[in-house]
């Protein structure tokens, strides 16, 4: 069965969100870190089979993210879950978060349907981008 990155993130945070709330269940458990364990073989945002970018957005952030993917998500996933850094996790945090910690990301809002108000300029420093890099860097910090 094929997955994808959009898909399984989702999933995932549906299945935490579950688990916290209810204590879940060991098939709960064990299909999340299924997920987990499929980003984690594909380091976050890579083919598995060839190792080249699977979508170069996946290295861009957004803010809301709706049900789209990215790999700072995927990091702030991993943190929100207690996880604990993976060397796997080592190259997206590099190349994505750190530069996002040195200097604000630019807002990239996804069209996604009708915008009742916006919550940046597209083209600005993100506050809400900084903050969840920010977020992942002191986990990233604190455990690994």
């Amino acid at each position: 069965m094929r997955s994808s990155f959009d898909t399984t993130i989702n999933v995932l945070d549906g299945l935490l969100e579950f688990e916290r709330a209810t204590g879940g269940s060991a098939d709960v458990r064990a299909a999340r870190r299924a997920g987990e364990e499929y980003l984690l073989e594909r380091h976050l945002f890579r083919r598995k089979t060839t190792g080249e970018v699977a979508v170069p957005a996946y290295l861009e952030f957004a803010f809301p993210y709706y049900w789209h993917y990215d790999g700072l998500r995927a990091l702030d996933y991993f943190r929100w879950s207690g996880a604990d850094p993976d060397p796997r996790m080592a190259e997206p945090w590099r190349s994505c978060v750190q530069a996002a910690a040195r200097r604000p990301v630019a807002a990239r809002p996804h069209p996604s349907g009708r915008v009742y108000f916006d919550l940046e300029d597209v083209g600005t420093p993100s506050r809400w981008n900084t903050l969840r890099a920010l977020r992942v860097l002191e986990w990233w910090d604190a455990t690994a």
